[in-house]
């Protein structure tokens, strides 16, 4: 008995955690990938033909801004539109909370080519039909093809991020909630200071995975004459009958631009201080 109180009084001390020590920038396999990359890249210079680069740069210039128009565009307004849609499904109304679930099961279970040529061949044949419509204001807009790009890319992201801020909202501490309330906190600023930030750090990196995969989609746009970069690649192809020319200068633009994105978001999610989120 006297063994087992020494044994109870007797202080149990955990090692101090010692973290890893950083990575090196320069690693065997990176140095071997790097060594790959610049081959790939010596070869395609040296064996291929690029005199058609200066005829079209400005147009390649063009149509890389109008995706990324397309792409943070369609990306804020659909964050916006998915913040609502999670929010609506945690807290309800019931009846809007099957809404905002039906809405996010039908986007994300169709293709969104599929979306697309609807809302560009069939809706907007649908607007021709009536002169009301042909005779507005908005019809110089409706005519063209952007509204329809925009509008699909816009749904389509809401949907996937409106899953995504639904698991963020549910995940929430609600110990955290229940001290804003003792606070005398409103529901509002309850949400704007402590629920939203809270949800939207935790929704982060998945917030980095689908703006990425929204700029995959801007290719699509193509095939409803919206001219991004896309559609001057396949111009280009179509003038000079060049096949892999065009196509590798198109992979290199996509890989930067992913390469950028991702870098940004690493930033801000070092530049948000709760780590413990």
């Amino acid at each position: 008995m006297r063994g087992l109180c020494e044994m109870s009084e007797t202080k149990i001390t955990m090692p101090a955690y010692v973290p890893p020590p950083p990575r090196r920038l320069l690693e065997p396999h990176r140095i071997f990938l790097l060594a790959i990359f610049a081959g790939i890249v010596f070869c395609a210079i040296w064996f291929l033909r690029w005199d058609w680069l200066p005829k079209y740069q400005w147009k390649l210039l063009h149509g890389i801004w109008e995706t990324l128009f397309l792409l943070f565009s369609t990306a804020a307004v659909g964050f916006l539109l998915a913040i609502g849609l999670g929010l609506v499904q945690v807290t309800g109304p019931r009846p809007l909370a099957w809404l905002a679930r039906g809405f996010c099961t039908l986007i994300r279970g169709t293709p969104l080519l599929l979306q697309l040529w609807l809302l560009y061949y069939g809706l907007g044949s649908v607007f021709a039909q009536y002169p009301e419509i042909r005779q507005s204001m908005f019809w110089p807009y409706l005519r063209q093809a952007w509204p329809y790009g925009f509008t699909a890319l816009m749904l389509s992201f809401a949907a996937y991020e409106g899953e995504v801020m639904r698991g963020a909202f549910a995940g929430v501490p609600r110990g955290e909630l229940e001290a804003a309330r003792a606070f005398g906190m409103g529901r509002f600023t309850m949400f704007r200071r402590i629920w939203l930030p809270r949800a939207i750090y935790r929704a982060l990196p998945t917030l980095s995975g689908e703006t990425v995969l929204q700029l995959k989609s801007t290719p699509l746009v193509a095939t409803i004459t919206v001219v991004d970069v896309y559609a001057i690649i396949s111009r280009v192809r179509q003038d000079t009958y060049l096949t892999y020319e065009p196509l590798l200068l198109l992979a290199l633009i996509y890989m930067c631009l992913t390469g950028i994105l991702v870098l940004l978001f690493r930033f801000l999610e070092n530049r948000i201080p709760s780590r413990g989120a």
